[in-house]
């Protein structure tokens, strides 16, 4: 079992930037494939971002292409996303999961078993 903490949200203006870490427990976090979903008032949870357990394969997106960076180490049971050129659209409360898949892909909430609590990012105009 992964207990996950999500930390690093809070309010930026348009085109800021903020990095969100996702602190797991256990030992095995490394054997787990991670992700990370957004879901904003009124809309379902959608899918941002994952990393396969080693940090070689990489998926996002189409929104968040080319200004968020996902990450992991796995050493200290942590991972990570870059967030740049933030826009209103991005205001949500961000999620991390994981999942005890090879490669994650872009899957849908309901193919992860662990899930955060959440933090919230507000994007000003």
């Amino acid at each position: 079992q992964v207990q996950l903490v999500e930390s690093g949200g809070g309010l930026v203006q348009a085109g800021g930037s903020l990095r969100l870490s996702c602190a797991a427990s256990g030992r095995t976090f490394s054997t787990y494939s991670m992700g990370w979903f957004r879901q904003a008032p009124g809309k379902e949870r959608e899918f941002v971002a994952s990393i396969s357990w080693s940090g070689s394969s990489t998926y996002y997106t189409d929104s968040v292409k080319g200004r968020f960076t996902i990450s992991r180490d796995n050493a200290k049971n942590t991972m990570y996303l870059n967030m740049s050129s933030l826009k209103p659209e991005d205001t949500a409360v961000y999620y991390c999961a994981a999942a005890h898949i090879i490669q994650p892909g872009v899957r849908p909430p309901d193919e992860y078993d662990y899930w955060g609590q959440g933090t919230q990012v507000t994007v000003s105009s």
